[in-house]
């Protein structure tokens, strides 16, 4: 057949078809190489691209790679990028793979936010007891329950770990905005962080904050140490259970419910952490203490908690102290438990006061036991 005969498939003679790729500086494509090319047909089973006006490239099955928004909805004219599977099928076509092409974008995209610190979008597929299994466009991706940003953080009063998980489990479907903390290739090891994006997102706001800012807030949520307030441009804070109030206080729950108004004195910021306290805007009661209690006073109190240490009593509503283990009277071998019970009334002498550090000392023994107590 001579040399410069037309091909039946392309129209072209061999010496055209090489001048062609000469004048267009035109490398035929090897495997692996990523080009770009426009859409000449799309459907469910195959798209067709054509390659700079030279080349015709198909993508079938698997990768068409549909899960990917940029491979979606591809109609005639778009322009898209694949990857180079085989530079020749049986039909004398490139065969392409978007797959291949989005993964490789998606990596890029890592890379790209891991070293400019910038902020992307994943999407949550399930969840752990540890976190959130993510993906980024289609690579996976870790999100830890201590990353979370405040306002999906799951505060479940007691830690109930089979409701942590459940509320971890609706996130399911949603779009989180977060920052690569992680990013290692090689072992596939990827974690992000939406608590790192939130902070960045809330700096502006938060510097209009300082300590000692007084803030009207709504309880948001309560757990075993303190409460969370949402206040100002969706901001939150806790409020500590020690900073709830000046007596001690063992279950925030029973003082307080979901949605009730407080008002609390901004007393830290760190990295984006708003720490508030109630009890600075009321009256400190020890500063009066000694005008109510003297050493040596026999008072009645009411035991709060028994501990292998000793006993907190409840003088009054603001006034707590501590009987300690060695100020019981108790006999050899005698266990504290044995003898006292949480919501007893019973006399205590005070032993020691000392207002500046909030501690009141008492002492119980059946000689107090019997003493009158003085109105």
């Amino acid at each position: 057949m001579p040399e410069n005969k037309k091909d039946q498939n392309n129209n072209l003679s061999h010496d055209e078809f090489d001048k062609l790729l000469d004048d267009h500086k035109f490398k035929a494509p090897q495997s692996g190489d990523l080009i770009k090319g426009e859409v000449i047909s799309a459907s469910k089973a195959e798209v067709k691209l054509d390659v700079d006006g030279i080349m015709t490239g198909v993508v079938r099955g698997p990768e068409l790679y549909e899960e990917d928004e940029e491979y979606s909805g591809l109609k005639p004219g778009d322009m898209v990028e694949a990857t180079v599977l085989e530079p020749e099928n049986e039909n004398g076509e490139l065969e392409l793979s978007f797959k291949y092409a989005g993964q490789e974008k998606a990596w890029e995209g890592l890379r790209k936010a891991n070293e400019n610190k910038e902020t992307i979008k994943v999407k949550v597929v399930d969840a752990n007891r540890g976190g959130l299994l993510v993906k980024y466009r289609q690579i996976a991706g870790f999100l830890p329950v201590s990353q979370l940003a405040p306002e999906n953080y799951p505060r479940i009063n007691g830690g109930d770990k089979g409701k942590i998980l459940e509320k971890l489990r609706s996130f399911a479907g949603k779009e989180f905005e977060v920052k690569v903390m992680t990013l290692n290739e090689h072992e596939d090891k990827i974690i992000f962080s939406e608590k790192d994006a939130w902070g960045e997102r809330q700096k502006d706001i938060i510097s209009k904050y300082k300590v000692g800012t007084v803030v009207d807030g709504t309880i948001t949520a309560i757990t075993d140490f303190g409460v969370f307030i949402s206040f100002g441009e969706n901001l939150e804070g806790l409020i500590h259970i020690s900073e709830l109030a000046w007596q001690r206080i063992d279950d925030p729950a029973e003082l307080y419910k979901v949605g009730d108004v407080v008002k609390a004195e901004v007393i830290s910021l760190k990295d984006s952490k708003i720490f508030l306290s109630a009890k600075k805007l009321l009256r400190d009661p020890w500063e009066s203490v000694s005008e109510k209690y003297k050493v040596g006073q026999i008072a009645k109190g009411t035991i709060i908690k028994v501990n292998p240490f000793g006993m907190f009593i409840k003088l009054d509503d603001d006034i707590h102290g501590l009987a300690h283990i060695s100020q019981l009277g108790l006999a050899p071998k005698e266990k504290i438990n044995d003898k006292f019970k949480a919501g007893e009334k019973m006399n205590f002498e005070i032993v020691s006061i000392e207002p500046k550090e909030h501690r009141l000392g008492l002492a119980h023994s059946d000689e107090i036991k019997k003493a009158k107590v003085k109105d």
